[in-house]
């Protein structure tokens, strides 16, 4: 394999993702194809994951502070309800 840091494409990046993930093709035969080291392809996989990781996460704390704004927007009008009453 050359020397040096080989660089990829966004284009293919996502086309060895699309292939080890979709086809199951093997990460040594895509490394030798495209140039890079193995340990390459596997960061490539790794990072898809975690930004996979990080959008449920970021869904899962949208939907907690949506209700957690409709919680306090229920105790808020009850206290004003409270106060009226007297």
């Amino acid at each position: 394999m050359p020397r040096g840091i080989p660089s990829l494409s966004e284009v293919q990046k996502s086309e060895i993702i699309k292939r080890v993930t979709d086809k199951g093709e093997r990460v040594p035969d895509l490394a030798k194809e495209f140039s890079v080291v193995p340990k390459t392809i596997y960061n490539l996989l790794k990072n898809k994951a975690n930004q996979h990781q990080a959008v449920l996460e970021l869904a899962k704390l949208k939907r907690e502070n949506e209700a957690l704004i409709s919680i306090i927007g229920s105790l808020f009008a009850e206290s004003k309800l409270g106060k009226k009453k007297k």
